[in-house]
């Protein structure tokens, strides 16, 4: 069966989910722009008309599963809810025992990101909106008397901080299971606002 023309926009996209999931199945040293091109059925001539290099490529992935991950955060934080809800919907969903898939990509690009300035930067943006999306939240909840917290800034650093740290161990290592790693979450965003664990569950 012939393949379907696509724009040069489709083409990128469909490129970058594949590159993706590659990533996520080799990991990002291993990966090779012939890896993306034989999981589409296309030529690597094709891949390296849109990204002309592997960091190209890897980086603009990357980036393309960060906005997709920014925009779940986007949509939980503008539910028409308490800053409460909406902070714990976001936490619980970022956690590596919530429903947000891609740890393993995550981990790749934080272990790759140390010798790739383009990556680097992308996690690192990635790093800064996640932080700056909770501290807003934070605060709206402070000024709604919602809960206390003198320093929103620093308690989404803490918490997305505890939650990346868990990830690894949960996923990398194995070493904490579900259930415990889902109580220090609690744990840690009610200690953060000022409540009881018992007033996140109400």
């Amino acid at each position: 069966m012939a393949r379907v023309r696509l724009s040069v926009a489709e083409r990128r996209l469909e490129l970058l989910a594949a590159t993706v999931e590659q990533i996520e199945a080799r990991g990002v040293a291993a990966v090779r722009v012939a890896d993306v091109a034989a999981a589409l059925g296309v030529s690597n001539a094709l891949v390296l008309y849109h990204f002309s290099t592997k960091d190209e490529l890897v980086a603009a992935a990357f980036a393309h599963a960060a906005e997709g991950d920014l925009a779940r955060l986007d949509k939980l934080l503008r539910r028409r809810t308490s800053a409460l809800r909406r902070l714990r919907a976001a936490v619980r969903w970022y956690a590596p025992t919530g429903q947000a898939k891609g740890w393993r990509l995550w981990i790749e690009g934080w272990t790759a990101a140390v010798r790739e300035p383009a990556l680097r930067e992308v996690t690192r943006d990635l790093d800064q909106r996640w932080k700056a999306a909770l501290a807003e939240v934070i605060a709206e909840g402070v000024a709604a008397g919602e809960f206390r917290c003198p320093d929103p800034t620093g308690a989404a650093l803490r918490l997305t901080a505890l939650l990346d740290g868990l990830a690894v161990q949960l996923t990398a290592y194995g070493a904490v299971s579900r259930a415990r790693a889902r109580a220090w979450t609690d744990e840690a965003l009610a200690r953060e606002l000022g409540l009881s664990v018992a007033d996140l569950r109400e």
